[in-house]
């Protein structure tokens, strides 16, 4: 077995690419005392002025911007509702069918590799990076949005809603409500995205560690475009990956930013509002960018395995002292509703519920697309060893049923009190609030919200940490290590876009930025999609022998 340190030499047979490009050839390489730079000449320059340009424009003109990103985000979601369905759509049915093909026995880093990381901490560190904030921001707010609309206070015609909510399923039925709600909410976070992110992540594993390319994203595109991949339209592909990881990592910190104030507000009555949230942004940041400098193992696997584990304990809690019966049948009967209702909430086409297809499910898919270079190269990094059938399954099934689980636990027990117990309350908090407000009915309440709060924070830094390196890989040419100081200089632009959006119109310039950066990118993952397919057909499998050098 090669040395772990050294993850991009193979181990038994792979079929490289025969290309004379070399890792860094384009690179400035620039040392000031301790400081050092190494980047890629036109990528990182491109990324780091576009972004200046954005942060910049927007503080100038912070008056006008908001209703701009407000349009936008409207535009976007509307119109274009259909391709982000039909896209998401198409990683999933690719992912799907390389489980069951001959092509699953492919093993990333070559036949004789294994795994760096144990499946406990393989799965502690993707999911962390993955799904972390959204988590603790959607958990309770979205299952109990879609009960809500799907019980009552919606127009109705002869008995069937006609607005946005999902479906347009009949209301008056708490029943039917509850299954609905719990579908469509499972819709966005299971098969879909992580089928989004397994796509990319495998392109990026298999032709780093397999065919000798930088783990960079223009790699993945070599069978298409050979050579060219390390002129300007390699160059394009990774600005875009850049840019949109940026801007999906911001969205994400606006969020955490947003329920970290709302809870420090509900416990301890810190006042609410940007000035609070740019102050936490600043914080967290801060604390990324030691994470960032402590280096993968020591930053990002630690706190990823002491998340879960801290997740572990809050979800076990909820189980206990929560309606613990209606929360085990939950989640069986939540999974059926999901497999009932998927090919319904899937389709791309005629949907009256266009407000639910647009607003909700556009935004997620976008969301989720802009994350895909984030979380795949980091899952790339720590997925060298396996089969493309066991990390297809892995990446793919076991993150969606932990998600299953986990908005069946934050989600039902907020619709049970909601409806069951008669707690009106915690539908007309405020989302970010949500979660609190649940948690403050059960007991240990404090204890609970402080644990809340701090979750979200870890998963504030782990997203921002491991984001941090993986757009530091792309803007130094595919260079795995590089001057710390390049990347602490990434993990502040994060924090800076942030506040920039939350000074400049919120949630909706926070949605409306990843969306935008998300649509370019979605056309670049199905090309993606094609040059994986071709690429792991040249491998090497067992009852298969396949030439050296491939071209």
């Amino acid at each position: 077995m090669a040395d772990s340190k050294d993850p991009m030499t193979p181990d038994g047979e792979v079929t490289p690419y025969d290309t004379d490009y070399q890792v860094g050839q384009d690179n400035i390489v620039v040392n000031v005392g301790p400081f050092g730079l190494d980047i890629h000449n036109r990528v990182f320059l491109i990324s780091g002025l576009a972004v200046i340009a954005f942060i910049v424009l927007t503080l100038v003109f912070q008056s006008d911007v908001a209703p701009l990103f407000k349009g936008m985000l409207n535009w976007l979601t509307t119109k274009l509702d259909w391709f982000f369905l039909s896209a998401g759509n198409i990683f999933v049915v690719i992912s799907l069918a390389l489980i069951f093909t001959p092509l699953g026995k492919v093993r990333l880093g070559g036949t004789l590799a294994r795994p760096d990381y144990s499946y406990i901490t393989w799965f502690s560190m993707l999911f962390a990076a993955g799904m972390g904030i959204g988590l603790m921001f959607y958990g309770v707010s979205e299952p109990l949005s879609h009960f809500s609309s799907s019980f009552g206070g919606v127009h109705l015609e002869n008995g069937v809603r006609t607005d946005w909510a999902p479906l347009n399923a009949a209301a008056g039925s708490s029943e039917n409500a509850i299954h609905l709600a719990m579908a469509a909410t499972i819709f966005h976070w299971a098969l879909h995205p992580w089928a989004i992110y397994a796509v990319l992540a495998l392109g990026l594993a298999l032709f780093s560690f397999n065919k000798g390319l930088p783990l960079t994203i223009r790699s993945v595109f070599y069978p298409l475009l050979g050579d060219a991949v390390w002129g300007w339209p390699g160059h394009i592909i990774d600005i875009l990956a850049v840019l949109a990881t940026l801007f999906g990592l911001a969205t994400s910190l606006g969020l955490g930013a947003s329920q970290t104030a709302s809870g420090l507000n509900f416990l301890f009555d810190v006042p609410l509002g940007e000035t609070t949230q740019i102050i936490l942004v600043v914080v967290i940041t801060g604390i990324a960018t030691f994470s960032v400098v402590a280096g993968l193992d020591a930053g990002v696997r630690r706190l990823s395995e002491a998340n879960m584990i801290l997740a572990g304990i809050l979800l076990l809690f909820i189980i206990v002292v929560g309606p613990t019966l209606a929360l085990f049948t939950g989640f069986f009967s939540n999974l059926a509703s999901y497999i009932e209702y998927l090919p319904a909430l899937s389709n791309p086409i005629n949907r009256a519920d266009s407000n639910f297809a647009g607003g909700w499910t556009s935004f997620y898919w976008a969301w989720w697309i802009s994350w895909s270079p984030f979380v795949g190269m980091f899952i790339a990094r720590i997925s060298r060893g396996r089969t493309v059938r066991e990390f297809i399954i892995s990446v793919l099934l076991v993150p969606s049923l932990a998600c299953v689980l986990w908005m069946t636990v934050l989600g039902g027990t907020a619709i049970h009190q909601y409806f069951v117990e008669g707690f009106k309350a915690i539908a007309d908090a405020a989302l970010p609030l949500q979660l609190f407000t649940m948690l403050d009915t059960l007991p240990m309440a404090k204890i609970t919200c402080v644990v809340a709060i701090i979750l979200v924070v870890v998963f504030f830094v782990t997203s921002a940490d491991s984001g941090t390196l993986v757009i530091d890989i792309i803007a130094s040419g595919g260079k795995v290590e590089s001057p710390t100081s390049q990347r602490v200089f990434w993990c502040i632009f994060e924090g800076l876009v942030a506040i920039t959006l939350i000074m400049g119109g919120g949630l909706d310039a926070l949605q409306a930025m990843v969306v935008s950066t998300g649509l370019p990118f979605a056309i670049v993952l199905l090309v993606a999609s094609v040059a994986v397919i071709k690429g792991l057909a040249t491998e090497p499998r067992p009852g298969k022998h396949v030439s050296v050098n491939s071209k």
